[in-house]
């Protein structure tokens, strides 16, 4: 049977935090709010970029304008790739597992047309079946719809799957759908988040060997 390896993307396949601190400082300075810095930035990022920005705004004890989350949107999608990079071993994988047969998908809460935007300006694309984005669908991570939904897209909903991410919303979707999770340990989530995973992989090279061991090929 053909195997579908589903991959979250902020923490997982790139580094994202640097581009989306930016576009967030950048609404925070145009408002007189001040900056957050990576560490801030990174522990707010999982959720989406509504709630990305309703976390921002909440730490500034502002309220949110109605204006902020399309402005923000605009300048990320535009801005998504100046410092954001593929985190090592991620474009080596990606070929291996393409080599190995696997069917690769982008199961993310990240909106569809930035995440296409960014995995295009870093050539990483043409990778994937399908790129299942937070607003692709009636529902996002954890909801496991989201999880088939995109599985769907990759015409893989009668394959066998496996999901791998770093955020409790990959492996709450993953275990909702009935489907085996890596935990991404060098992702943005604390060691916690990780919990009911099938696997936890310190590399995206041992991810591909644990994806393998969990579904062999044939």
């Amino acid at each position: 049977m053909a195997r579908t390896l589903l991959l979250d993307l902020d923490g997982t396949l790139v580094d994202s935090v640097p581009d989306l601190a930016a576009a967030l400082n950048r609404l925070m300075a145009a408002r007189g709010l001040a900056a957050f810095d990576h560490a801030a930035v990174t522990a707010m990022v999982g959720d989406g970029a509504a709630a990305l920005l309703a976390r921002a705004f909440a730490a500034r004890r502002v309220v949110q304008d109605a204006a902020a989350l399309g402005e923000f949107l605009a300048d990320y999608t535009e801005n998504a790739a100046v410092e954001t990079r593929a985190f090592p071993g991620v474009e080596e994988g990606l070929r291996l597992l393409a080599a190995s047969g696997w069917r690769l998908a982008v199961c993310t809460n990240k909106p569809e047309a930035a995440a296409r935007a960014l995995l295009a300006a870093l050539g990483l694309e043409g990778s994937f079946a399908a790129i299942g984005g937070g607003d692709s669908f009636p529902v996002r991570k954890p909801d496991p719809a989201h999880l088939k939904a995109t599985l769907d897209a990759a015409g893989g909903l009668a394959t066998r799957a496996v999901m791998a991410g770093d955020h409790h919303n990959d492996v709450a979707a993953a275990m909702g759908a009935g489907v085996p999770c890596i935990f991404c340990a060098w992702g943005y989530g604390p060691a916690a988040m990780g919990v009911g995973a099938a696997g936890v992989a310190a590399s995206f090279a041992e991810l591909v060997g644990m994806a393998e061991a969990l579904l062999p090929a044939g």
